[in-house]
C-alpha cells in the first residue's frame, strides 16, 4: 500500500494545487521585487509591475533568471532575506569557476527537508528503516538534503557521505541498512564490489535506493536492482532551486512528482523561449514559490524534459516530470559534479595552452571518467617525455583545483586534434545513458 508523507499536500485536488500556487506566486512576486534589486530591474526592462502578476497564468510575463545571472549577481545579488535570517548555504560549481551560491533561512530548510521526506517514504522508507546518506556532504546539496529528510521521515540516519567503499559495506551489513541513497554510478559500484565480495542480493539487507545527481539509463537501473536487491528510485533537484527532492520518483517509476506545493515547473522552447503546451519536449523552467532567503523565479535549468499529468497509480497528483532527455547547453555531468567545457578551457589558457582541446567521458565500471588531451603549442612543445609527464601533472591538478574532480591529461603534438569545418567537437562523451 502506497504511503505519504504528507498526505493532505501530496495527494491534493488540482484546483487546491493550483489555488496554493497562485496565492503563493503573487507573494514571491512582491517579496523579489521588494527585496531583490538585481531581479527588479529585469522586471522593469520587461515592463512588469508585481500587479502585473495575479497568478499562475501571469507568469510567462516575467523575465528568465539564468545560471549566467547567478554569476553576475554573486555572491549576495540575489539575496531576498537580510544575511542575520539565513543561516546555511550550499553550493555547486558555476561556469567558469564562480561558484553558484544559495541561501537559506531555517524555514526553507526545513521544508526542503519536508521535500525529502517525501522522497523517502515514496521509496518506502519508515521510521522503523535505516538510511545510509552516501551522498557527499559539505556544499554539495545530496549528503545534507537526504540527511535531514531521513530524519524527519524518523529513520536510523546514517551520513557515510562519499567514498571509502570498504566502510560504506561494513555499515551496509552490519547496522543492516534498508534504504540507500547516493549517484547511481556509486550504487552500481557498491554493488559490484558487494557481488566480488560473495554477497548475493537476498543476503544483502537493504530494499530500496534513492539515487539522483547525475544521468542513469534503464538499463543500469535493472542492473543496480538486480545487484543489490533492491527498488531503485530517481530522485532530481538544483541547488538553485534548494537541491534534491524539488521531484521524486514513486512506486510506478514513470518519472517524478515535482513538488508543486514548492515549485512551479514549465516547459519552454529554448530558442525562443515561448511555453510550450504539456507533453511538448523542451527546457525545464522552475520558479520557487516558498523559499525565503533565495527566491528564484523562472530559473532555466537546461535540463530538456516532458511533464505529464498523467493519473497516477500511486494516488500523487502533483504534475511529473520525466528524467532529463539531455541539455540545451553544454553542461556535463561526471560522478554528480557539473562541469562545463569552459571551466576546463579557463585551465588551460592560465597554464600557457591554446583552445585546441578535446574532453573524452566514458563510463569505466560504472565509474565515470574523464580525460582531456591537449595540444602543445609550438612554444610549449617538448618530445622529453619526463617534461611532457611534469606538465601533465600540473594540468590534472589546475583542473582539480577548478573542476572538484580528478580528470587525465594527455598531451599531444600540436595540430594533431582533429579541426572541424563547424562547431568545434570539444566532447566525446561515450557513456551509454
Amino acid at each position: 500500500m502506497e504511503r505519504y508523507y504528507q498526505p493532505e499536500i501530496e495527494c491534493a485536488s488540482r484546483e487546491t494545487i493550483l489555488g496554493w500556487q497562485n496565492e503563493r506566486l503573487v507573494k514571491q512576486v512582491r517579496h523579489v521585487w521588494d527585496n531583490v534589486p538585481y531581479y527588479r530591474k529585469k522586471m522593469e526592462e520587461k515592463g512588469v509591475t508585481p500587479d502585473d502578476i495575479k497568478g499562475v497564468a501571469d507568469l510567462h510575463k516575467l523575465p528568465f533568471l539564468s545560471k549566467e545571472d547567478l554569476r553576475i549577481a554573486y555572491p549576495y545579488g540575489l539575496l531576498a532575506e537580510p544575511l542575520e535570517k539565513c543561516v546555511r548555504i550550499q553550493s555547486t560549481s558555476g561556469t567558469t569557476g564562480k561558484r553558484v551560491v544559495a541561501f537559506y533561512t531555517q524555514h526553507d530548510i526545513d521544508l526542503w527537508e519536508d521535500c525529502c521526506a517525501r522522497a523517502i517514504v515514496a521509496a518506502g522508507g519508515t521510521n522503523k528503516d535505516v538510511c545510509q546518506v552516501s551522498y557527499g556532504y559539505g556544499l554539495f546539496t545530496g549528503g545534507p538534503g537526504l540527511n535531514g529528510g531521513s530524519h524527519k521521515v524518523g529513520c536510523l540516519t546514517i551520513p557515510t557521505s562519499s567514498g571509502n567503499t570498504e566502510r560504506q559495506i561494513m555499515f551496509i551489513m552490519d547496522l543492516q541498512a534498508t534504504i540507500l541513497c547516493c549517484t547511481p554510478s556509486y550504487a552500481a559500484y557498491l554493488g559490484e564490489t558487494m557481488k566480488e565480495m560473495g554477497y548475493t542480493p537476498d543476503q544483502i539487507p537493504l530494499k530500496a535506493g534513492i539515487f539522483g545527481a547525475e544521468a542513469w539509463s534503464e538499463e543500469m537501473r535493472r542492473d543496480i536492482e538486480k545487484t543489490l536487491g533492491i527498488k531503485a528510485y530517481d530522485i532530481y533537484g538544483l541547488t538553485e532551486t534548494s537541491g534534491p527532492g524539488v521531484s521524486f520518483e514513486c512506486s510506478e517509476q514513470t518519472g517524478m512528482h515535482i513538488n508543486e506545493d514548492h515549485f512551479i515547473a514549465e516547459i519552454i522552447d529554448p530558442e525562443t523561449g515561448e511555453v510550450l503546451p504539456e507533453g511538448e519536449k523542451g527546457e525545464l523552467v522552475f520558479t520557487s514559490i516558498t523559499k525565503e532567503a533565495f527566491p528564484l523565479l523562472r530559473y532555466r535549468t537546461r535540463d530538456i524534459c516532458v511533464l505529464s499529468r498523467k493519473k497516477c497509480s500511486c494516488g500523487r497528483t502533483h504534475v511529473k516530470m520525466s528524467k532529463p532527455m539531455g541539455r540545451s547547453d553544454d553542461m556535463l555531468i561526471i560522478k554528480g559534479v557539473n562541469v562545463f567545457p569552459s571551466q576546463i578551457e579557463t585551465v588551460l589558457i592560465q597554464h600557457g595552452y591554446s583552445s585546441n582541446y578535446q574532453i573524452i567521458v566514458d563510463r569505466v565500471n560504472h565509474t565515470d571518467t574523464l580525460e582531456v588531451q591537449v595540444e602543445m603549442t609550438p612554444e610549449n612543445f617538448s618530445d622529453s617525455l619526463a617534461k611532457i609527464t611534469e606538465r601533465e601533472k600540473e594540468l590534472v591538478s589546475g583542473l582539480k583545483t577548478m573542476l572538484g574532480i580528478g580528470a587525465k591529461v594527455k598531451l599531444v603534438a600540436p595540430k594533431t586534434i582533429q579541426r572541424s569545418e563547424g562547431k568545434a567537437v570539444r566532447v566525446i562523451d561515450k557513456r551509454k545513458i
